[in-house]
């Protein structure tokens, strides 16, 4: 199903910010991200390494639980809009749930997206926003050993493992902790 959605839905400036990129639109879930997320959420591929398939139910819970993260911690994973067809194509952003190994930017994108550079491009934008408006000092990205996809976008990013780490549970993987400085990042989009 194809949802057009705008940016500056009342329900998403409510919860946080728009980032915009090139291509991109970057704003906090609303109701209407609910059944292309579902569709998302089905596909086993595009699910494989954010926690599997997941149910509707499922999927309302994870929504709920980044709208409440947006408005108790003041972040959470942006819904990715795409520009052109105003269509929601995956989630990505900052993420720190109870008993994760770091400030994490994370992402998940539509596989028929896949290839066209929408990580790198909207991870990018949050993690900038991460470091100016959040004040983290670190972001990391934790990535299975067999996601060789996501092992690509956090080197386009200029991250590298810090570490190995077990997550905690329902999702209870091990996994690489990949990331960088602050430090590191500015110095890097600076040169």
């Amino acid at each position: 199903m194809n949802f057009k959605v705008e940016a500056g839905s009342p329900a998403a400036e409510k919860l946080g910010p728009t980032l915009e990129t090139a291509r991109l639109i970057l704003r906090p879930p609303t109701m209407a991200d609910f059944e292309p997320w579902c569709a998302f959420s089905a596909d086993e591929e595009a699910a494989r390494y954010i926690g599997g398939v997941g149910t509707p139910p499922q999927v309302w819970r994870s929504m709920m639980t980044m709208a409440g993260a947006w408005a108790l911690e003041g972040f959470s994973m942006f819904s990715v809009i795409e520009k052109e067809s105003g269509r929601w194509v995956g989630r990505l952003g900052p993420w720190r749930p109870h008993g994760w190994p770091g400030t994490e930017v994370g992402w998940g994108v539509v596989r028929d997206c896949w290839g066209r550079g929408y990580a790198t491009e909207g991870a990018t934008a949050a993690i900038d926003w991460a470091f100016d408006h959040l004040g983290w000092t670190e972001v990391i990205h934790t990535i299975e050993p067999a996601n060789v996809n996501s092992q690509a976008v956090a080197r386009r990013l200029g991250s590298s493992i810090l570490r190995q780490a077990r997550l905690p549970p329902p999702m209870d993987v091990e996994v690489d902790v990949w990331g960088q400085s602050r430090e590191d990042w500015k110095r890097r989009r600076a040169g």
